[in-house]
């Protein structure tokens, strides 16, 4: 508080707000804010910080647990339609991490996709190439030999 009375003083003996900012250590926004503030309402004191709300799902965090532990597969939208909650799936995600409930593995999904066919290690442009036999490759080296 005694900060914010002597910034103010200063301001306002023709101080300008960069020179107040660099007495202080303090940002010139900060004063001009604190200036503004006292001008609109009056006050100078420092406001009160907000509070965090308690979660949606605060009050049914032992009915959640039971309906997981009941049938562990569901889904979040299923886990939502159950209790019919106004709490969006993120939040029910967040909710059942901070519970230290674990999701299903993906190594258990790799057994039941199925399986792509392996791809050719030649490139579908390099098909209009004609590939040569090794005798072919022979003559082609002695007519480079010939021509260098």
């Amino acid at each position: 508080m005694d900060l914010r009375l002597r910034v103010l003083r200063d301001s306002d003996g023709s101080m300008p707000s960069k020179d107040v900012a660099e007495n202080y250590a303090v940002s010139r926004a900060w004063v001009d804010r604190l200036k503004q503030r006292r001008q609109a309402t009056g006050e100078i004191t420092p406001r009160q910080q907000p509070r965090w709300r308690t979660s949606i799902l605060h009050a049914h965090l032992d009915q959640r647990v039971a309906l997981i532990r009941a049938q562990p597969d569901r889904t979040l939208a299923e886990l939502q339609a159950a209790r019919r909650t106004p709490a969006s799936l993120p939040t029910l995600c967040r909710t059942i991490k901070q519970l230290g409930c674990r999701f299903k593995k993906r190594s258990a999904r790799r057994n039941t996709t199925a399986r792509r066919a392996p791809r050719s290690r030649v490139p579908k442009s390099y098909e209009k190439y004609h590939v040569l036999n090794t005798d072919q490759l022979r003559v082609l080296r002695k007519s480079n030999e010939v021509t260098k």
